[in-house]
């Protein structure tokens, strides 16, 4: 099967960023852990750029078309340093595979599911129209980079959400 993984926002945008992290950057990571993971298991992934190279939401875009199931990486933020949680912003048609996403996440990070059992719907919701989302994507929000106990738990499991997102997509 093939698969398109992306990071959220670019090299030029840093997307959120909090104690000294941004966004784009972990992002990065996570996309190359999971492309790994995927390739291993001998699937074809496409990716919106190699090691640190990370490309503007319209490649990322126009890559969808490329996979069974395209999944872009994010990190949620909030004024509230308290906010915490995994979701995943979906259509409708994918609901069932967000929901399964956001509780691989959870399960590994030991954080709450949001949203209708971690999916966001995005036909529904206050952010509005996502461009990777309308296209047929999926939008993993991994966890709050405004949140310091969410981000360590993050960054010391990082290759575990890998590991437990390739899983839920070649399942």
């Amino acid at each position: 099967m093939d698969f398109v993984i992306t990071a959220g926002h670019s090299n030029t945008d840093p997307g959120a960023t909090a104690f000294g992290y941004k966004e784009a950057l972990i992002a990065v990571d996570v996309r190359n852990l999971i492309a790994t993971e995927l390739r291993a298991m001998g699937h074809k992934v496409w990716t919106d750029g190699a090691g640190s190279d990370n490309q503007p939401l319209a490649t990322a875009i126009n890559l969808i078309q490329h996979g069974a199931i395209a999944l872009e990486i994010h990190l949620n933020a909030s004024d509230n340093p308290q906010a915490s949680g995994v979701e995943t912003i979906a259509l409708p048609k994918s609901k069932a595979l967000a929901q399964r996403i956001s509780f691989a996440i959870s399960s590994v990070l030991t954080l709450r599911v949001r949203g209708d059992a971690g999916w966001i719907d995005q036909s529904a919701s206050a952010r509005g129209k996502l461009g990777f989302v309308a296209a047929g994507g999926l939008i993993a929000e991994l966890c709050f980079i405004s949140n310091r106990g969410d981000l360590d738990k993050l960054q010391a499991n990082m290759q575990a959400v890998a590991s437990a997102i390739a899983k839920v997509l070649t399942s």
